[in-house]
């Protein structure tokens, strides 16, 4: 294989500019909120002084992006996705404004704090379904792959240098400034949007009502392919997901402190770069559920023995290749789903499956902790990695659909098919 097909596949950005805006403008407002996050969270405990005030923030922030994607998705499905995708930034950026307003008073509120990040939450989940909606119809269906590599990437990016450019600013000109950024790059996405052509959907859904939700419940339902991935991934992230355990682990364990629980943090993000940059054979695999369920696998693999190692340098080694396995996983995911979903339904199947992947590692890491806490840090995380290994075969073994899909059925991604069409479009698709 040569090196133009390892490489990520750059190409969505060179050859579509709706794509190149809507890129720049999802990595711009990925960085902002996660500055904006790390600060918040910052203020909080200066606050209160207090771990679970913190936590709760991130439970707050969580639950209003997860009811603004489950609306998202019927949105998504009825409107122009452009104008979702537009509408959404301004107010973020009023919110966020309002965070730095509050950050300035002698006496910062802490209600603030909680409201605010649940609106912008709200208004994050109402868009998402529309901004992975979209991307068929910026890129085509054979840079698909390149285009979920792309996202991750950008993604990864984000969550990786937001952190470190808030304790700058924090530790610098202070709270506010990280609210202002934040401020700037909701607005700045919104300006990108402008620029967009409109993006209807080929098919426009019936007002939002519980009916709508449930036709995208019963094509997740009844599509292996699609109902697959969701459960491979729940799979991984509920029984294999241990960052809850990575403080004690850096004390009890590593016998370090804050510099050893920052390298377990980063390490699987920073494997999950390093696929991501090698993602380019992705897009040419011949069987991608098989490859979704090995990398699941090897994440669980990586986090088995992970759990049994002493040597903190492997440690960091196997975190890095189960963040590998998981970005490969990711962007194979990204691709099936928006090819096996028509794109009458491609929002509400998008709200079902980021909302998935919003809410199951919060899960596994209620899992993790609990099982340390009552049989230990080690069994933990042994007993969750070999779960993630036996659940992938055990989903491979039961969804012959995901086995054999593949990323040359184009006919769905062309938006033709209505909803009730889905299955005659992709026959090996249906559930077994």
């Amino acid at each position: 294989m040569r090196i133009g097909q390892i490489a990520i596949d750059v190409a969505p950005l060179r050859e579509s500019r709706d794509f190149r805006r809507l890129f720049a403008g999802g990595f711009v407002s990925m960085a902002g909120s996660t500055v904006a996050m790390t600060a918040a969270n910052w203020q909080v405990y200066g606050l209160t002084h207090n771990s679970l005030a913190v936590g709760l923030l991130t439970l707050i922030f969580s639950g209003g992006m997860l009811i603004g994607l489950l609306a998202g998705g019927m949105l998504a499905d009825r409107h122009d996705r452009r104008r979702l995708l537009t509408a959404v930034r301004f107010p973020q950026a009023a919110l966020a404004l309002l965070l730095m307003a509050n950050s300035l008073l002698s006496h910062p509120a802490l209600w603030p704090l909680y409201v605010i990040m649940f609106g912008i939450g709200l208004l994050s989940g109402l868009s998402s379904p529309a901004a992975t909606a979209a991307i068929p119809a910026l890129v085509g269906p054979d840079k698909l792959t390149a285009a979920a590599a792309l996202n991750a990437t950008a993604s990864q990016f984000g969550q990786l240098g937001g952190p470190a450019l808030a304790g700058l600013l924090i530790a610098g000109p202070g709270l506010a400034a990280c609210y202002a950024i934040n401020a700037a790059c909701f607005a700045l996405y919104g300006l990108a949007m402008i620029g967009l052509r409109p993006l209807p959907p080929t098919v426009r859904a019936d007002r939002p009502s519980l009916r709508l939700f449930a036709e995208g419940f019963r094509y997740v339902r009844h599509n292996g392919v699609v109902a697959g991935i969701l459960l491979v991934d729940t799979n991984a992230m509920l029984f294999g997901m241990p960052s809850a355990l990575f403080p004690a682990l850096a004390v009890q364990h590593f016998h370090g402190g804050p510099a050893t629980f920052g390298l377990l943090t980063a390490a699987p993000g920073l494997g999950a770069l390093i696929g991501a940059a090698t993602s380019g054979w992705t897009a040419h695999v011949r069987r991608p559920g098989i490859v979704v369920m090995a990398a699941a696998a090897i994440w669980g693999v990586a986090i088995t023995v992970f759990g049994l190692v002493s040597s903190l340098p492997l440690a960091l080694v196997l975190l890095a290749v189960a963040g590998m396995g998981d970005m490969v996983s990711m962007v194979l995911r990204n691709t099936l789903l928006q090819l096996y979903t028509p794109d009458a339904l491609r929002g509400r199947v998008s709200s079902l499956y980021l909302a998935q992947v919003t809410s199951t590692p919060s899960l596994g890491n209620v899992e993790a902790g609990a099982v340390a806490r009552v049989l230990g840090l080690e069994f933990s995380i042994v007993s969750g990695g070999l779960a993630c290994v036996a659940g992938a075969l055990v989903l491979g073994a039961l969804i012959p659909a995901l086995r054999s899909a593949s990323l040359r059925d184009t006919e769905l991604v062309s938006g033709l098919s209505s909803p009730g069409q889905e299955s005659a479009a992709v026959p090996d698709a249906t559930a077994s």
